[in-house]
């Protein structure tokens, strides 16, 4: 048998069953790398800035962490990472920070580094040549001027584009999180997968975390280390105890009422100092979930705060995703960061299984065979 009839051959067994495998700009701790490899695609490597996230990574995905400023980062070393004759796929959730409404309050935001992470991006496409791309990010980016070049750029390069804004319920996450989805793909129209779920069988906080061990105030779980809530002071004690699933802080006596509460401006702000419900998909997890006091992060009965384990599975981590080393000491504020900056992992499974479908709606073995 000569060299070209076993590549043939080869080709021909693949034929309904592509290798697709991927590179992560921006991973993270790895939610949208976990959902990718979830749905069947291989992920090979995810490059972030932030060297903290490595351990997470690496260990839960069984793929390369690069710890790299993505302005430093080569077409060619991406190439790397990818097989002749397989689906190339590069993703990527860049920070959102400048594009979130909270945004508007910085002045020259568009000046910013993180602004020009979507330029880094499309530059990325055009170096690596992949075949499909997904980007996830804010709702709230759809209307920039940045994200519109980005589409044309995209569709300049010949690639079809797809976006929508997501409500992740409806892909099987225990919480109301909005996210804008972008597909584009070199070999047709590409769209997202239809929902997995509808209003009368989302996933709830009480599918999501009910059957975790109860916890006071302050307490540490001896179990799993990332089980822990962090003390609230006695007048935040007291303010939680008269707080109701889904309720505001207008269902306190006034004497724990805040000052910024009594003011017109702070009237509108009645979600933080709440209680989740547990027959709802839970508030959208910020990196400051373990904070009472930062939004509706109170737990539906017990008198504290959301910890890391129950964020993370809000977030649909597996309840055995591992974010510390063993003998490492849990940090707060950079795990919570971590967490809260994730890409939910089912979300990254509905976006996997949306470019499988994509590939096998145009039957690609057979037209590349």
């Amino acid at each position: 048998m000569t060299a070209i009839q076993t590549t043939r051959n080869q080709r021909k067994s693949n034929t309904n069953s592509p290798i697709v495998s991927g590179v992560d700009l921006f991973c993270g701790v790895g939610g949208l790398t976990h959902g990718l490899i979830k749905s069947g695609i291989k992920v090979r490597a995810g490059i972030d800035l932030d060297s903290s996230c490595k351990y997470a990574y690496e260990v839960n995905n069984k793929a390369e962490f690069i710890g790299a400023d993505i302005t430093n980062v080569t077409g060619e070393q991406i190439k790397e990472h990818w097989k002749d004759g397989e689906v190339k796929i590069l993703v990527g959730c860049a920070p959102c920070q400048p594009f979130s409404p909270h945004a508007n309050k910085i002045k020259d935001k568009e000046q910013g580094k993180k602004w020009n992470l979507l330029n880094e991006f499309i530059r990325l496409v055009k170096e690596a040549d992949p075949d499909i791309i997904s980007m996830e990010n804010v709702t709230n980016l759809s209307n920039k001027k940045v994200f519109k070049e980005f589409v044309s750029q995209l569709e300049e390069l010949e690639f079809k584009v797809k976006y929508k804004n997501v409500y992740c319920p409806d892909f099987g996450i225990p919480q109301k999180r909005r996210r804008l989805v972008l597909l584009a793909s070199r070999f047709g129209q590409i769209d997202m997968i239809s929902p997995t779920h509808k209003k009368d069988n989302y996933k709830t906080v009480r599918d999501a975390i009910a059957h975790l061990e109860p916890l006071n105030n302050g307490e540490k779980s001896q179990m799993d280390k990332l089980h822990f809530t962090t003390k609230l002071t006695d007048i935040n004690l007291k303010r939680i105890k008269s707080s109701v699933p889904n309720g505001t802080w207008e269902d306190w006596e006034n004497s724990l009422r805040l000052e910024c509460h009594k003011k017109e401006s702070g009237k509108t702000y009645k979600a933080v100092y709440g209680r989740m419900s547990w027959d709802e998909p839970s508030p959208t997890i910020t990196t400051q979930f373990y904070n009472y006091g930062t939004g509706r992060f109170g737990h539906p009965e017990q008198n504290r705060a959301l910890t890391i384990r129950e964020a993370s599975i809000l977030q649909s981590f597996p309840s055995s995703y591992k974010f510390v080393e063993k003998n490492n000491e849990v940090l707060l504020t950079r795990i919570g960061t971590h967490i809260g900056n994730a890409v939910p992992v089912n979300l990254g499974y509905a976006i996997g299984k949306s470019i499988l479908k994509h590939l096998k709606d145009i039957d690609y073995g057979k037209i590349h065979f």
